[in-house]
């Protein structure tokens, strides 16, 4: 399973957003920050305030903070929320019709999977994914070209 951009993307911000609860952030400081377009981050960040992720606030002193506490944030609750498509192989999408249809187990199989998968995700929230104490300067550096596809 691959995600995409936008939850790599949203899983940054908030991680950034996490690690400066005490402020307000910019999208241009973390779009800077990460390398990664304002355009794409402007997108990101209307979705998250738009599901009540973030709060925004307009205006010369303006910028965003997380709406929620970091251990209130569920990592499977953010990726069913940013991944518009978690069917891993086409037979597992809305409306398809596949010729090995009930001679093929693997969509089956594949659907447990992706069950698994978020349910692990389950486990986890923002705050297990922020190291205690770190500052964005000190946490691990993220690629600049993500591998996951939009």
């Amino acid at each position: 399973m691959r995600l995409t951009n936008l939850t790599d993307y949203a899983l940054r911000q908030l991680m950034y957003l996490g690690q400066n609860e005490d402020r307000l952030c910019t999208i241009a400081e973390i779009a800077q920050y990460h390398q990664i377009s304002q355009a794409h981050l402007m997108k990101v960040t209307h979705l998250l305030s738009k599901g009540g992720w973030i709060q925004t606030q307009r205006g010369k002193n303006g910028g965003m903070r997380l709406a929620r506490a970091p251990e209130d944030i569920n990592l499977g609750e953010l990726v069913r929320y940013t991944e518009t498509d978690l069917a891993v192989v086409e037979c597992l999408g809305s409306g398809t019709h596949c010729i090995l249809s009930g001679r093929c187990n693997l969509s089956n199989i594949l659907k447990q999977a992706l069950v698994q998968f978020l349910s692990y995700l389950d486990n986890y929230t923002l705050r297990d994914i922020i190291v205690p104490g770190s500052s964005p300067e000190q946490t691990i550096s993220w690629p600049t070209k993500s591998m996951h596809s939009a």
